[in-house]
């Protein structure tokens, strides 16, 4: 018969780690030969300078000039990949776009932008919506009042299937 040494403890129970746990060391690395401190400025790109602007670029690195000694230090320059058509709409708002930047940074990061124009790597997918059933569309029509406008109650009941949907 096999007896257990009493100082051989039974392993303890395996627990699932999120991937961005086991991975987000790694992205950083990746993230930081870029010049990018975090991985937030490219994964909040949206949020940071809205969505008109963020459809149509993404940011490739900031380049960091180097130190001088005894100077204030300059602020980075912000690269962006640009689609062709929108870079000198861009161009135009690269002030409030290296207002926002900063204002997410919290301080004067970002002096200038370049922009480097080229398809952009990551397209943002377009949202399929499906139509509301046209029974539940019936039902909510139905239980609306007296609504005299036709168009009106036809984009209130198919409005009102949708949420009930959701």
């Amino acid at each position: 018969m096999y007896r257990r040494h009493p100082l051989m403890n039974k392993p303890g129970p395996l627990t699932a780690k999120p991937l961005s746990a086991l991975l987000g060391s790694a992205i950083n690395d990746v993230f930081a030969k870029q010049g990018f401190a975090s991985r937030e400025l490219v994964t909040r790109w949206a949020e940071i300078v809205g969505a008109q602007v963020a459809a149509h670029s993404e940011p490739l690195k900031i380049q960091w000039p180097r130190p001088v000694e005894n100077q204030v230090p300059e602020p980075a320059t912000l690269v962006l990949r640009v689609e062709g058509p929108m870079a000198l709409e861009i161009q135009h708002t690269s002030d409030v776009i290296l207002e926002r930047v900063n204002r997410f940074f919290g301080w004067n990061a970002v002096g200038r932008i370049a922009l480097r124009q080229a398809p952009l790597s990551q397209r943002p997918k377009p949202r399929v919506r499906k139509a509301p059933d046209p029974s539940a569309v019936a039902e909510v029509e139905a239980s609306l009042g007296t609504v005299e406008d036709g168009d009106l109650r036809a984009a209130l009941a198919r409005l009102g299937a949708s949420i009930k949907r959701n």
